[in-house]
């Protein structure tokens, strides 16, 4: 649980600082961050700290098809969340 925590911790804490680097390039014109890039980062763990660089750093809250993929990243992780909460005895079973 730990080594969960940490993960997360780091995930979106890399999710944070890529969103944040890729509105500062935005700014200056200068090479940015590949929007798969940012999905991936988000898909992987890392959706809450790239939502929480959206909205202190003004990026990407408005862009599609960014947004609805974005949105369907995030309904995903709940979903699964949800998921692992329902079934966490069959899951610790297997495991």
């Amino acid at each position: 649980m730990i080594l969960l925590g940490a993960y997360l911790l780091l995930v979106n804490l890399a999710g944070y600082a890529l969103f944040a680097h890729d509105k500062r390039a935005a700014e200056r014109g200068a090479r940015r961050i590949s929007e798969d890039s940012l999905l991936f980062i988000s898909a992987i763990g890392g959706s809450a700290g790239a939502y929480a660089a959206q909205q202190i750093c003004r990026h990407k809250t408005r862009k599609q098809p960014f947004q609805s993929l974005f949105r369907a990243v995030v309904a995903l992780q709940v979903v699964g969340l949800v998921l692992a909460v329902v079934f966490k005895d069959r899951i610790a079973a297997i495991f």
